[in-house]
């Protein structure tokens, strides 16, 4: 029996999952998902976990059952391509025929000194939680420092002035508007909102160095009483160590059918795969169903698509707290009550209606 292994509970690997269980695979074909967690996380929900208005039983769904599909737990160390093993921190090597790696990103922090030392993340579910308790623990007035104006900081700023309006949250961003790629009408509703709600925004900033309770910004020295990095990510180690070509993000590239060039049973989806999009949850889905296409076609012993096209993203949607929202629909600008329900609504689908 062909062992299928899938690195990575994410986006693209539970998509995948669904994809497997929902229509029949052979039945020499078994498919063993390998996580650190026994549950898929909803991770762009991580900001609302950590701003501590939502539980963690929200941003946790679980995992399909099937017969011909199990389990592994653990944390992945290396990918030996030559000999085709997962090896693991703490635990015996497994072999297998066909890999998927979705393993996801990380901080990038951008060798910035103290940063990895210094700040919290909401990068995972289990930093999201010491992120979580570091925040609410804070007294009264204290000062909270977000690093990065992307749609990670953003969300996670308004969610957390919402819950704690007594906290002094200062928004770190380095270009001259937030929002700064998108278009003006959508930059201006989110300062707005934020100056609204006391949320201090540092435009130009430059962090050059984090200490203990310390940020140097221009080589300013600012104290705050907790940081949280939002401003940028990587893929993880076990991939950026991977003897194959990757793009300038350290991004593994890819054929035109998702695998590593050379490696025709090793395919790459989500945060590690260089695909010319910033990464997202719809592209790793997106990802995932021509990846299981292509699988189809080689356990049948058929001709492999030889290109697919281009994978087509509905938009992107950003929530300010619980009443307020912003977005990109077919590239048009939407802000206000709707953009935030509209965001509720496609995560109610994803969550009971995935798969």
């Amino acid at each position: 029996m062909k062992n299928l292994v899938i690195l990575g509970g994410g986006y693209g690997g539970m998509r995948l999952l669904n994809k497997l269980t929902d229509q029949h695979f052979p039945e020499d074909i078994h498919v063993t998902l390998v996580d650190r967690v026994p549950y898929h996380c909803l991770k762009t929900e991580f900001y609302a976990l950590a701003a501590g208005s939502i539980s963690d039983h929200a941003v946790r769904v679980a995992f399909p059952k099937h017969e011909r599909i199990s389990y592994k737990y653990g944390e992945v160390s290396s990918i030996d391509l030559e000999k085709k093993r997962i090896l693991f921190t703490q635990d015996e090597p497994l072999t297998y025929d066909e890999l998927v790696i979705g393993l996801g990103c990380e901080d990038n922090h951008h060798n910035i000194p103290g940063a990895a030392e210094y700040t919290y993340s909401i990068q995972s579910i289990d930093k999201s939680r010491s992120t979580y308790q570091a925040l609410n623990n804070l007294g009264h007035g204290k000062v909270v420092a977000i690093i990065g104006g992307g749609l990670s900081g953003i969300e996670l700023a308004s969610e957390l002035i919402e819950g704690r309006p007594d906290l002094d949250i200062r928004l770190y961003d380095r270009n001259d508007k937030i929002l700064s790629s998108f278009p003006t009408k959508l930059s201006n509703y989110v300062e707005s909102w934020f100056v609204e709600h006391n949320v201090t925004l540092v435009h130009n900033s430059n962090i050059t160095r984090i200490e203990p309770n310390l940020l140097y910004n221009h080589d300013e020295v600012i104290p705050c009483d907790a940081i949280v990095w939002t401003a940028g990510i990587q893929p993880v180690e076990p991939v950026r160590n991977m003897p194959v070509e990757k793009d300038k993000g350290n991004k593994i590239v890819l054929t035109k059918q998702h695998t590593i060039p050379g490696y025709p049973d090793v395919f790459v989806v989500g945060d590690c795969a260089a695909l010319g999009h910033a990464p997202s949850a719809q592209l790793a889905e997106g990802q995932a169903e021509q990846i299981y296409q292509v699988l189809l076609k080689k356990w049948a012993n058929e001709p492999i698509p030889e290109s697919f096209p281009p994978i087509k993203l509905k938009g992107i949607l950003g929530s300010l707290g619980k009443k307020h929202g912003f977005g990109l629909m077919a590239e048009r600008p939407i802000t206000g009550r709707m953009a935030r329900v509209l965001k509720s609504g496609v995560l109610w689908m994803y969550k009971y209606h995935n798969g």
